[in-house]
């Protein structure tokens, strides 16, 4: 091998080896299965159902579709590099510094906005059960614990994913069951439903659809958390290439799978299944005695689940950007493999929106709520671009380096770059999520010129 391909394989994160690296492959594998049962999954789907009807499934499908193609892109790029930096490290090697640093702190900012809100779902379960406690205390102690357990230790993360992971997968597997079996007509206590429920197939037209379609996309976010725990990982080529390869399955089980169960058996348009959430509604639509509130336990639990991982990995993007000289070096200092101080900002920064959510309710938040709106899909935007011009790089020079490999390259890439244009324009269609456009475009647009500024800088220093 000639030594030219030396700077190819040198990531531009070198550091990545003062990280801990004691995330253990079940670490991996679980947080992979779980990671896919998010926040978003449990309680954001409900609006969808609501717009789009039986449709659903397919809007499900259609989005599934296109994240399976991003999973695999950065799949291949993260098992080539390994690094905690993730996209924003391949955006760098791929397209310039500049491009690094607006995938990476855009992502941060979604991360930690996301910390705080998922802590405001989980404290609203919390004070629904004990009614006159403080919403804003029960956000406090979540963060506490959790940024506690990422300041001690990776291995921490890596534990509470685990079970928290296990847990999803169980109730959602149990969830599967029942509905099937209620499908069937074996459940005892409950009628088969048949299609009834599915009749009205499309009863918001090619409008619900696309509403449908937007909220199925966003639901879909933190399936790049995995990408990013490989790298402090035992093996981080194997976790990787697993997690990606089994990606499909997983999503069409776990997402496109529930949404057929649910509106199979839960009338669409009931009031429930926006109030109660689509889990909910359909164990009560069954009548099994307390599995309503069953469910409400999981729910907290994929809030809680998402708030420890949302930390861990916002702090993981802050050191990495930092280490590449990107940010302020105090987010970089690492202590027993931790970088703690990154750790400390980002859940200061998402108590902070918890904050604003309750200060300025009506301005402020609802402006940061719109910015980080279209991140995700800015983010695989970036991850898209990074592949083409990586995998060329690599077939060229370090062809050994392919431990995974997107399906059909390059034609696939472009069909999910394609596929990303369409979101936007269908984004740029309805006035709800335009403003999202607008605010998350102004928010992309400073930090590239920002980044932009920072690399002539650099350069010409």
């Amino acid at each position: 091998m000639p030594n030219s391909t030396t700077t190819v394989e040198t990531p531009p994160q070198a550091a990545d080896a003062t990280l801990s690296h004691s995330l253990k492959q079940r670490h991996l594998s679980m947080i992979a299965l779980g990671g896919v049962i998010g926040a978003g999954l449990f309680v954001g789907s409900g609006a969808g159902i609501a717009a789009a009807g039986p449709s659903i499934v397919i809007a499900y499908t259609l989005s599934g579709l296109l994240v399976m193609l991003v999973m695999r892109m950065l799949g291949e790029m993260s098992a080539a590099y390994p690094s905690s930096g993730s996209f924003s490290a391949h955006a760098e090697r791929a397209i310039g510094p500049w491009a690094g640093f607006t995938a990476g702190w855009s992502f941060w900012v979604l991360l930690c906005t996301a910390v705080g809100l998922e802590g405001i779902g989980a404290a609203k379960i919390v004070t629904g059960w004990l009614p006159g406690t403080p919403e804003w205390a029960w956000v406090a102690l979540f963060m506490v614990v959790f940024c506690a357990a990422n300041l001690a230790a990776v291995k921490n993360f890596g534990e509470f994913e685990f079970w928290f992971a296990a847990l999803k997968v169980g109730a959602i597997s149990l969830f599967l069951i029942l509905g099937v079996l209620a499908i069937a007509g074996v459940l005892q206590g409950t009628d088969a439903p048949g299609t009834s429920n599915l009749s009205d197939f499309l009863p918001g037209g090619s409008e619900g659809l696309i509403v449908g379609v937007l909220a199925s996309i966003f639901a879909y976010g933190g399936l790049e958390t995995v990408t990013i725990a490989a790298a402090e990982s035992q093996d981080p080529v194997r976790g990787v290439a697993s997690a990606v390869r089994t990606a499909m399955w997983r999503i069409a089980v776990f997402y496109i799978g529930s949404m057929a169960v649910i509106v199979t058996l839960v009338p669409w348009d009931s009031k429930e299944v926006v109030e109660k959430g689509p889990y909910v509604a359909a164990l009560d639509h069954l009548g099994i005695p307390g599995a309503g509130q069953l469910m409400n336990v999981v729910v907290l639990v994929a809030l809680l689940s998402a708030m420890n991982a949302n930390i861990y990995g916002s702090s993981r993007i802050a050191y990495s950007l930092v280490e590449r000289g990107q940010g302020p070096k105090a987010l970089g200092r690492v202590s027993s493999g931790v970088p703690r101080t990154a750790v400390l900002a980002s859940s200061v920064f998402g108590f902070v929106c918890v904050v604003l959510s309750h200060w300025r309710p009506d301005d402020v938040f609802p402006w940061l709520l719109n910015m980080i709106g279209g991140v995700i899909l800015v983010v695989w935007i970036f991850i898209a671009v990074s592949q083409l011009r990586l995998r060329a790089r690599l077939n060229r020079e370090a062809p050994e380096k392919l431990a995974v490999r997107m399906w059909a390259f390059p034609w696939l890439t472009w069909v999910a770059l394609a596929g990303m244009a369409a979101v936007f324009v269908l984004m740029a269609r309805e006035p709800g999520t335009r403003v999202q456009l607008y605010y998350t475009g102004g928010m992309t647009a400073v930090l590239a010129a920002v980044g932009y500024a920072w690399q002539k800088t650099r350069a010409r220093s």
